[in-house]
């Protein structure tokens, strides 16, 4: 097999996807309704019309809470697939996904000691 022929299946599934992509956003453009009127740029809140103003401040805590959730999130990403192939994988492996959920533990344990997880 050469490159091309390994390659090749990629490059199909790109060009359909891109093309797939570029109809339904010019298909949604041509065919959908479109009507500009002033309450169309209200911000929308559970059906209430919106009191005050539109800026408001959010606390840091929750942007934390947010990455430590994506961090968790992209070592479920790494540990499932790992998990899965464990048994056919050499044994460094296993070192290497311990020293991983190590270090990412630790990072949890120094979230929690600074009072990051907890809700007030």
């Amino acid at each position: 097999m050469t490159l091309y022929d390994q390659w090749l299946a990629v490059l199909l599934a790109v060009i359909v996807g891109t093309v797939l992509v570029a109809v339904a956003l010019i298909a949604t453009r041509l065919i959908g309704p479109y009507a500009r009127e002033r309450a169309k740029s209200v911000s929308y809140e559970c059906g209430m019309l919106p009191v005050g103003r539109n800026w408001a401040q959010v606390h840091v805590r929750y942007y934390l809470i947010a990455i430590l959730f994506l961090l968790f999130d992209v070592e479920t990403v790494f540990i499932v697939p790992w998990a899965i192939t464990f048994t056919e994988m050499p044994e460094f492996v296993l070192y290497y996904m311990v020293a991983f959920i190590v270090i990412l533990s630790l990072g949890l344990v120094y979230a929690w000691k600074r009072g990051v997880l907890e809700w007030r």
